[in-house]
């Protein structure tokens, strides 16, 4: 996993993901709150990263990005060989009120020169958009460009504004298509009619479907839209958030057959707290045609061993509670029951990091999920599971030790909804892995998420008025992440950088 360092712990900013030819993934991201330079990380697998050559700083005074760089996405040169970036600056001179997009380019993804071919920088203008006559906030959103290749031509996906509509309902996906002179800006791709702003838009094409993705300040989430043809009309679902509050800034990327979808995290859902880049995961669709989030492939090289639930310790209660029982069915089967208040089954985790997957019954309409970090007092992450409503959560719960009058922990950090199936069961997969949790239903991730409150204790499953049966669970052991904050000599961040092409 990857985060800032320095004076500032929250200091990353709009994330976007290249993967080079030899597999290694290339991370581009902002520096807040002074977006002075766009910095870049390696990673051969997604997980770790190593701190490299910076990529792009602010231009000199007078030039129209003197002030602040923003958002920005890397890909492919489509005009000769090497790559580009395409990127958001502002003019001191502007006071912050204009937003432009501009270019640069790179034969080896390490060293950048800036260069604003076909008709850059653009910026937001009428008819379509807001401009300095048509600016009720003043100041015009129109940055976070993404190049998408439709039919053989170029064109410039933005967060952008309206030109027309209630002012706190303007943002859209704005357009510009590349053409002999250069980017000539189109009427919008998608206009919500309900957001401020869609940032750091972004589209893939699977299956035969183009799919809108764009990150929303009022709930800090990712939300998508649809549609058969690229420039075509597109349209939600009921429920068209692909990733649950605190995750933002998401941008896709294809590695072979796969679609990976990076983000950074707001640690405790406040932006000017710890910012992290967690692991990625894959984008798929079911059979509906709706987007769905699965665990990011790569893990299951991680396994270092497994350990199947017949060997596992046995769970014990914690709370004390008379009417709780446990019963070992079979070798792969335990049956967990409390008739009236809660109770907590633990054991002791194999491992610090790890997988732990299996399947989840209930009887009856009680209440059932699972802790994680839990200690002799029943203080942990709870993971509630309601199989009535479909409806999961992630909890932090526990005794406050610094305040006597309300000495509780009760946070809800994440929440989202899954399919209820008639029979109550579920197939689950858990990751902890440092501080990162994720939670997969059914094969789809419902939870992902970092927290830094509990970091020891034991693991279970929890019960109140209800019987549940886990079985056929396993634990597979992991190794500790490498976090990277910062590499302090960018030449030897550079040697690390060839040693991980090299080796690939």
């Amino acid at each position: 996993m990857y985060s800032g360092s320095g004076f500032s712990n929250w200091e990353i900013g709009d994330v976007d993901v290249f993967i080079d030819d030899s597999g290694v993934h290339h991370l581009f991201h902002l520096i807040i709150p002074n977006h002075d330079y766009i910095a870049h990380a390696v990673s051969k697998d997604g997980l770790s990263w190593r701190r490299v050559k910076n990529a792009l700083f602010v231009g000199d005074p007078g030039e129209w990005d003197d002030d602040m760089l923003w958002t920005m996405h890397v890909s492919k040169n489509s005009e000769g060989e090497g790559y580009e970036m395409y990127y958001t600056g502002l003019k001191r001179q502007d006071k912050g009120i204009t937003q432009k997009v501009g270019r640069a380019v790179s034969p080896d993804l390490i060293h950048w020169t800036k260069d604003n071919q076909y008709g850059l920088p653009l910026r937001s203008e009428a008819p379509y958009y807001e401009s300095r006559d048509n600016n009720p906030r003043e100041w015009l959103s129109f940055r976070d460009p993404y190049k998408y290749q439709f039919e053989g031509e170029d064109y410039l996906l933005i967060c952008a504004r309206s030109a027309v509509g209630p002012t706190y309902r303007r943002g859209c996906i704005g357009v510009a298509k590349r053409g002999e002179k250069g980017f000539v800006l189109q009427k919008p791709l998608h206009v919500a009619y309900v957001y401020d702003d869609i940032e750091c838009p972004c589209v893939v094409e699977i299956k035969g479907m183009h799919y809108l993705l764009g990150s929303i300040r009022e709930d800090i989430k990712v939300r998508y839209w649809f549609s058969p043809d690229f420039k075509g009309e597109y349209h939600a679902f009921h429920n068209n958030v692909l990733m649950p509050q605190g995750n933002y800034a998401a941008r896709i990327v294809k590695e072979g057959e796969y679609y990976l979808i990076y983000n950074f995290y707001f640690v405790g859902g406040n932006v000017n707290t710890l910012r992290v880049i967690p692991p990625p995961k894959q984008l798929d669709v079911d059979s509906n045609g709706r987007l769905l989030l699965k665990t990011y492939h790569h893990w299951r090289t991680l396994y270092q061993r497994t350990i199947h639930q017949r060997n596992l310790p046995i769970p014990s209660p914690i709370l004390g509670n008379p009417s709780a029982n446990f019963v070992i069915e079979n070798e792969n089967k335990w049956r967990i029951g409390c008739r009236s208040g809660y109770e907590v089954f633990c054991f002791e985790k194999p491992s610090e990091n790890f997988v732990w997957e299996g399947t989840l019954a209930v009887e009856g309409m009680g209440k059932t999920g699972f802790v994680i970090e839990c200690d002799e007092q029943g203080t942990a992450y709870y993971i509630s599971i309601d199989f009535v409503n479909g409806f999961v959560q992630f909890r932090a719960w526990g005794f406050n030790e610094k305040d006597v009058k309300n000495n509780f922990v009760f946070e809800n950090i994440q929440t989202n909804q899954f399919e209820i199936v008639e029979s109550k069961e579920i197939y689950f997969k858990i990751i902890r892995y440092g501080n990162y949790y994720e939670l997969s239903i059914n094969e789809v991730v419902k939870l992902t998420l970092l927290d830094f409150k509990y970091s020891e204790g034991k693991i279970g499953v929890y019960v109140c008025s209800a019987i549940v049966a886990l079985s056929d669970s396993k634990i597979h052991v992991i190794p500790e992440p490498e976090n990277e904050y910062a590499t302090a000599d960018p030449t030897k961040s550079l040697e690390e950088f060839n040693k991980i092409t090299q080796s690939n």
